[in-house]
C-alpha cells in the first residue's frame, strides 16, 4: 500500500501534528515501508502455532488470591496529597 504526501498531511492534521512541508515526502516513504512490511508479515503461515508473551514457555507464578487491608493503611495514605478518616479526597468530577 503505497502513501502520498496528501494522505501525510491529512494524517497529520488529523492528529494535529505540525510537519514541514518537506518533511511530508519522506515521511510518506517511511510510512509506505513500513505497510509493505506489514503485508509481508500477513504471508506468513501461522497455522498451528500457538501465541506467546515470550520466547522461552514460562508458567506464570501463582499466588493465594486473599483479601487483605493493604497492609499498612498509613503508609498507603502517606503519599496522598490530601486525606480524611483514613480515605483518599478527591476532587469531584461529576456534578
Amino acid at each position: 500500500m503505497a502513501i502520498d504526501a496528501a494522505t501525510v498531511r491529512k494524517v497529520a492534521r488529523l492528529a494535529r501534528i505540525a510537519e514541514p512541508q518537506d518533511r511530508l515526502e519522506p515521511l510518506a516513504s517511511e510510512l509506505s515501508g513500513i505497510l509493505n512490511w506489514i503485508e509481508q508479515l500477513n504471508e506468513v503461515d501461522t497455522e498451528g502455532v500457538e501465541p506467546m508473551t515470550t520466547a522461552i514457555a514460562m508458567p506464570l507464578p501463582m499466588r493465594e488470591d486473599e483479601v487483605t487491608d493493604g497492609g499498612d493503611p498509613a503508609r498507603v495514605l502517606a503519599n496522598a496529597p490530601k486525606t480524611k478518616d483514613g480515605f483518599f479526597v478527591v476532587p469531584k468530577v461529576v456534578e
